[in-house]
């Protein structure tokens, strides 16, 4: 039997840097963010759609979505983002269960869902979910300077997003990201010590 369990936390919580942690332990990662960019690339199976629904003027010279021009389109008026999330999110779930449910080596397998509990298709055949948490200050500061936006638009993002308190609330497991690389490695090694024992 395959362990999936969970890994979800807001914009700049350390996602990315949480899961590389557990792979390096010999965990199998699912990427949700990783799937949705396949998804939309050039010739991407979500393309298509994409193009049916929005016209040709979401589509780059290359084939593929056209990410800052939806990201602003998506910001702007949310039934756009809802257009175009029942495009991306069944895809998404479906190639996550596959990776997920196909046979690998690793003991357990992550499945990193930024949108963790917003969404009601993944809680209910993840074994458990791990909830990574930092501070309001430290997301903003952290995806700015990741991805150049600014205090703003973090916060619209924010907005859209479950609220720190009510993810821990939620999570079976909380990993603290407030603190050095080796606090967190030290955090990882012992989830995982635990979750091998499943």
């Amino acid at each position: 039997m395959t362990f999936c369990h969970g890994l979800t936390g807001g914009i700049g919580s350390g996602k990315s840097t949480v899961a590389s942690l557990f792979s390096e332990l010999g965990a199998r990662i699912v990427d949700t963010d990783l799937i949705s960019h396949q998804l939309t690339q050039t010739d991407g199976l979500a393309i298509p759609a994409i193009r049916r629904e929005f016209g040709t003027a979401f589509i780059n010279t290359t084939g593929a979505l056209d990410r800052p021009k939806m990201r602003e389109a998506v910001f702007a008026d949310i039934a756009t983002k809802h257009r175009l999330e029942a495009i991306l999110h069944p895809l998404i779930l479906a190639e996550s269960k596959a990776l997920a449910c196909s046979k690998n080596d690793a003991p357990y397998t992550l499945v990193v869902v930024p949108l963790l509990f917003e969404s009601s298709h993944y809680r209910n055949w993840l074994h458990s979910v791990i909830v990574v948490d930092c501070t309001e200050e430290q997301q903003i500061a952290r995806t700015s300077r990741r991805s150049e936006l600014v205090e703003t638009d973090v916060r619209t993002i924010m907005a859209q997003q479950m609220t720190r308190k009510q993810r821990l609330q939620l999570a079976d497991e909380v990993i603290r990201n407030d603190g050095g690389i080796g606090d967190l490695r030290l955090q990882v090694e012992k989830l995982h010590s635990r979750l091998i024992q499943l």
